[in-house]
């Protein structure tokens, strides 16, 4: 079917009367098929509508059919407004022309909402205002303010209240001031163009091209210029032309189509201007050419489709087309629109048609059918959106309350994708404070080192960009157990935690110390992330940061995982797939490295530990005989937990039948049989169990075990003062401990002994705005926590690798930008062994080497550290005994502390 057939045929009516057809000139159903095709607004984006100008002949004039066919559509009219050049408005000028179409478009007679004009009403009342020229020029602009702010109706003045008691008075006088002074202090924000929200109108007369409005400064100062008398010495075509800018953009914001206003998509048809009489020297042809310059200039479409109807065209135009050739004349303009555009041809939009010439027979007296704004989608009908609003509000509703809960909710800012799982637990990950893991009572040094971590975030981002992005930029992932243990009010339950990403923070307040200028050196951002309680839900974390790693080019690994158990190794193993290299701070359980060729450990395994333990027995203790009990959390087995399942492996293998008792210890369980047991009583449990554990050794009264030892986990319970508090005094206990060298002790020796990295890492802790409370203070000695070191030595190692690899990739200009791209988490994990091969990596928690095939430490520093009552939480924990090395490659002894 060829494109002209389908208007013709909704053109051409049932059979009529003789009396009531339309008789149409030769040529006349395919102009009106061409007008239908240009007023019927495409489903998709927008068409470029151009001037027709009809020619008039002495028996045809076409005007009256066109009021016919824009004005008596049986349903949806188009908005039309019709003009008469010879007969025109007011004075006879462009502005009032304008001011006649404004009228006619903003009536509300169409069958749809009337169209509102902003722009286009303002510039036209500033310029009927007349300010006094001979006042002060300060005068002048108070008067035009005041006009300005009662523009859309006069403030009636308002007598101070009076009577009534005091505080009715004082409230009466607030609101009246209120009401004063409000409306002055927003009318003022919005023409100051400061703030975006408000007086977008005013501001869009400041961005427009007429008049040089930046030679005003301010709104009030171009408004000034536009009323009567100030305006004379501007040039009248310029303020024609801005006029016309301002109603043509007032049609332009009443045909955007956002997709969340329903409404904008029910305006199916374009408004039409038709313009009678139009010749090149009258008002109306002025009207004409001034559209067109406008709309070359701005470069900017409107909706707005004028047919001009007048005796010859400009003389710029080629010769006008017979109406019968209608549509082919608009394709031809269309497809020479954009050159004639960038030429900027006069006449660029004219389209001219003529009668035809000659005629082949009678004129049609085929039944002109009325044009009728075709009905809106389905979806924009007015009863739709409220119904699938409130369906989307419930389904939101049911599916938010699935997924989140208190303390657990999405934002919009930031990177947070979070949902709650289980019993209530919040799993997923966020970069900013919109989201801080765990709302329990007691855990409130969690969520403030998350909120520090939360800052500085925002601090290295500012700083990245100050730099012009030139430092290296790299997203670590802190993924541990944030939710689920059950805690008393008074109860730090998270120390491991706490303390890992207190360590982070560390590492993250360092590189934002160094200089500005330090090109080389990199910035860190930390996103923290929940596994829930015993990793149980890492699953589902890890499939939320592989999402991140894939959006994010930044993240370049992993830090955490606290606990060794199947859950972690299977998480391991997922992140693995994903290409994540995991550093691990405490991580000690035998073979975790089997699970990720990108996985390295910061901690000795537990064969170490075994043989720190048996050393100390035969070289210190002297003794030949131990005792061996265990415990595994509630839900949980020696089998799942990997930690201790490998540590009690690793001792029936260390020291076989000098074991004499290996028994899982349960709550309740009496420990009588314990008292004053002369060989080593090792405790090879998790931190949780290890007050119970206690609490059963007090029935021995003045006759405790005389060597009580117990494993690294040990240090989460040490670290927190009230479980402490309620343990045997007359009981020393001597643990295992993976950062020794990180003591407040360590430190300061260090410090005195210029070791320049521990001595840094010493300032960073003492620091005001960084720990809560800060550490190793003189006079409040705030002990630095076994993990804050680990994870610091973690995290630093991967941002020494990624410093390396941008020194490279930026050896030939050292100021280029920084591309996230250039690098991959799978290179980094790479340069980390090759930075490792030679003395290996010189931690704070000591020295870190690693095999090429193993993800285990090599001789990594071990201690036990000796309390001699525990309730005494204000003296330090004493070293006793070490195995491993601590700065420099060589054999790793045990001996003595």
């Amino acid at each position: 079917m060829q494109r002209s057939e389908l208007p013709r045929r909704e053109l051409i009516g049932q059979r009529q009367s003789t009396a009531g057809r339309e008789r149409l000139p030769p040529g006349g159903l395919e102009l009106f098929g061409l007008l239908a095709r240009l007023l019927r607004r495409p489903r998709r984006g927008d068409r470029r509508l151009p001037l027709l100008w009809l020619v008039r002949s002495d028996t045809t004039d076409l005007m009256v059919s066109l009021r016919r066919f824009l004005g008596q559509g049986p349903r949806r009219r188009v908005p039309h407004a019709v003009l008469d050049a010879d007969v025109p408005p007011g004075a006879g000028d462009v502005p009032a022309l304008l001011r006649e179409l404004h009228r006619q478009l903003s009536l509300e007679a169409f069958g749809a909402a009337r169209l509102r004009f902003r722009h286009y009403p303002l510039a036209d009342w500033l310029m009927q205002q007349s300010l006094s020229l001979g006042i002060d020029a300060d005068d002048s602009r108070a008067a035009l303010v005041r006009r300005l702010r009662d523009r859309k109706g006069s403030r009636t003045p308002e007598a101070l209240p009076s009577g009534g008691d005091a505080v009715s008075i004082v409230s009466q006088v607030l609101l009246w001031l209120v009401r004063r002074a409000v409306p002055g202090v927003v009318f003022r924000a919005a023409v100051s163009g400061r703030v975006p929200v408000l007086g977008r109108h005013y501001n869009w007369f400041m961005r427009q091209q007429y008049l040089a409005p930046r030679q005003s400064v301010t709104f009030l100062g171009f408004a000034e210029r536009l009323t009567a008398g100030w305006r004379d010495g501007e040039q009248p075509d310029q303020v024609n032309k801005l006029l016309l800018h301002a109603f043509l953009e007032d049609l332009r914001q009443a045909y955007r189509r956002r997709p969340w206003r329903p409404s904008d998509w029910r305006r199916t048809a374009y408004p039409a201007l038709l313009l009678d009489h139009v010749a090149p020297g009258n008002v109306g042809g002025e009207l004409v050419r001034l559209i067109g310059d406008v709309r070359t200039e701005t470069g900017r479409n409107d909706p707005l489709l004028i047919v001009a109807s007048g005796g010859q065209p400009p003389p710029d135009l080629p010769e006008p087309h017979p109406l019968s050739e209608a549509d082919e004349a608009y394709d031809e303009w269309a497809a020479a629109l954009p050159e004639l555009r960038r030429l900027r041809r006069p006449a660029t939009w004219l389209v001219a048609l003529r009668p035809d010439e000659t005629d082949a027979g009678p004129p049609s007296r085929g039944g002109l059918r009325p044009f009728s704004a075709p009905d809106p989608p389905w979806w924009s009908r007015r009863f739709l959106p409220a119904a699938l609003c409130l369906v989307l509000v419930a389904s939101l509703g049911l599916w938010a309350a699935s997924r989140w809960g208190p303390g657990c909710h999405p934002s919009l800012t930031g990177q947070v994708s979070v949902e709650v799982v289980g019993g209530g637990e919040c799993v997923g990950y966020s970069d900013s404070a919109a989201q801080v893991f765990n709302n329990d009572p007691g855990q409130d040094r969690l969520r403030t080192v998350q909120q520090r971590i939360f800052a500085q975030n925002r601090a290295a981002e500012e700083v990245w960009q100050r730099s012009d992005r030139r430092r290296p930029f790299l997203t670590l992932v802190y993924l541990g157990t944030l939710t689920g243990n059950r805690t008393r009010a008074d109860e730090e339950s998270y120390v491991s935690e706490r303390e890992e990403l207190e360590g982070m923070a560390t590492a993250q307040y360092a590189l934002l110390k160094e200089s500005a200028g330090a090109d080389g050196a990199a910035l860190l951002k930390i996103v923290v992330a929940n596994g829930g309680r015993q990793m149980i839900y890492a699953d589902r974390a890890v499939a939320m940061l592989a999402e991140l790693a894939r959006d994010d080019p930044t993240v370049l690994g992993v830090v955490g995982l606290v606990e060794s158990r199947t859950s972690t190794a299977r998480a391991l193993r997922e992140l693995n797939q994903v290409g994540l290299p995991v550093l691990a701070p405490t991580l000690s359980a035998d073979k975790m490295d089997a699970n990720s060729r990108l996985y390295l450990q910061m901690s000795a395994p537990n064969k170490d530990q075994v043989k720190l333990v048996d050393a100390y027995a035969k070289q210190v203790l002297k003794v030949n005989e131990a005792h061996v009990f265990y415990t595994t959390l509630e839900g949980s087995s020696i089998t799942e937990d990997l930690y201790v399942g490998t540590l009690v492996d690793g001792l029936r293998r260390q020291f076989g039948p000098r074991i004499t008792r290996l028994d899982e210890w349960r709550t309740g369980q009496r420990l009588t049989d314990e008292c004053g047991y002369p060989g080593l009583l090792f405790y090879a449990g998790r931190w949780s169990d290890f007050d119970g554990f206690l609490r059963a050794l007090r029935e021995c009264g003045g006759n405790p075990p005389r060597h009580l030892v117990a494993d690294d986990s040990a240090n989460r319970y040490m670290a927190n003062p009230g479980l402490r508090a309620a343990a045997p005094g007359n009981l020393p206990v001597t643990y295992v401990s993976k950062a020794a060298l990180a003591t407040c002790a360590a430190l300061r020796a260090a410090q005195e002994g210029r070791d320049a990295a521990r001595a840094s890492f010493l300032s960073w802790i003492q620091a005001d705005d960084l720990l809560d409370p800060p550490r190793c203070r003189p006079g409040a000695e705030e002990q630095v926590g076994e993990r804050v070191s680990l994870a610091y030595d973690a995290a630093m190692m991967l941002v020494r690798a990624v410093e390396s690899l941008a020194a490279r990739l930026h050896h030939a200009d050292p100021r280029q930008r920084w591309e996230p791209d250039s690098v991959n988490p799978v290179g980094v994990h790479a340069e980390v062994l090759r930075q490792n091969a030679g003395q290996g990596y010189p931690g704070v928690s000591g020295l870190i080497r690693f095999t090429p095939d193993s993800g285990e430490p090599v001789d990594k520093r071990l201690a036990l550290m000796r309390v001699e009552q525990v309730p005494d939480v204000a003296r330090a924990p004493v070293e006793v005994f070490r195995c491993g090395v601590a700065d420099v490659s060589g054999p790793a002894a045990c001996g003595p502390a």
